[in-house]
C-alpha cells in the first residue's frame, strides 16, 4: 500500500498544477474583460453604470451615468493604501485640469470605513467628489479587488483607458489629452 501513496500524491499534485495553469491561460485570453476590450479599442460601458453610490459626508447618491457628457477619471482608493497616498497630489492637480475641460476626478473609496476616508480626504486636501462603495460590489464589477486602480470614462460614458496600479504623471500625459480632445 505504501508504494502507491507517493505516486498517488505526485499525480494529484501534478493534476492540481495543470488545473491552475489551464485556469491562468484561460483568464489571460479572456477577451470579454474590460482590459482586453480597452486594449483592442472596443471601449465598454462601465459595469454598474447606473448604480448609485453615496457621496462621502452627504446623503446624496450619484452614479457614473450622472456624469455622462464629462470625462471622469475614476480612481479606486483606500485610506490605508500607501500607493494611494502617493497619488493624492497628482489627482488633486488632475482635478484642476479636468475641471477646466468639463471633467472631474471621482474617487471611489473601497474597503474603507467612512471616517477613515474622511480623515484621508482632509489630510491629503482632496478637491474632487468621493463616493463610498460600502459593500465592494461596484468596484469588484470592474474586475478590481485591490487599490489603487484608475479608469478613464469618456464623455460618451465608455471606458477609454485604465491603469491597474499606482497612477503616474506619465500615464496621465499619455492618455488624458487625447481623451479630453475626443480623439482617443
Amino acid at each position: 500500500m505504501r508504494k502507491f501513496v507517493l505516486p498517488g500524491v505526485v499525480a494529484v499534485a501534478a493534476a492540481a498544477v495543470l488545473a491552475l495553469l489551464a485556469f491562468g491561460v484561460s483568464r489571460s485570453n479572456d477577451t470579454s474583460s474590460i482590459d482586453a476590450k480597452v486594449a483592442s479599442d472596443h471601449f465598454p460601458v462601465p459595469p454598474d453604470y447606473t448604480t448609485k453610490l453615496q457621496m462621502l459626508g452627504s446623503d446624496k447618491h450619484v452614479s457614473l451615468a450622472s456624469y455622462r457628457g464629462k470625462v471622469v477619471l475614476l480612481n479606486v482608493f483606500a485610506s490605508w493604501c500607501d500607493a494611494c497616498k502617493g497619488e493624492a497630489t497628482l489627482l488633486r492637480h488632475e482635478q484642476s485640469v479636468l475641471a477646466a475641460h468639463g471633467g472631474t476626478v471621482l474617487g471611489v473609496s473601497y474597503n474603507d470605513a467612512a471616517q477613515d476616508t474622511e480623515s484621508y480626504d482632509r489630510q491629503y486636501h482632496v478637491t474632487y467628489p468621493v463616493v463610498r462603495d460600502a459593500n465592494g460590489h461596484f468596484v469588484q464589477s470592474f474586475g478590481t479587488d485591490m487599490v489603487p486602480e484608475t479608469f478613464v470614462i469618456g464623455r460618451d460614458g465608455r471606458i477609454m483607458a485604465l491603469d491597474r496600479g499606482e497612477l503616474t504623471a506619465a500615464w496621465l500625459h499619455q492618455h488624458m489629452p487625447k481623451i479630453l480632445a475626443g480623439t482617443a
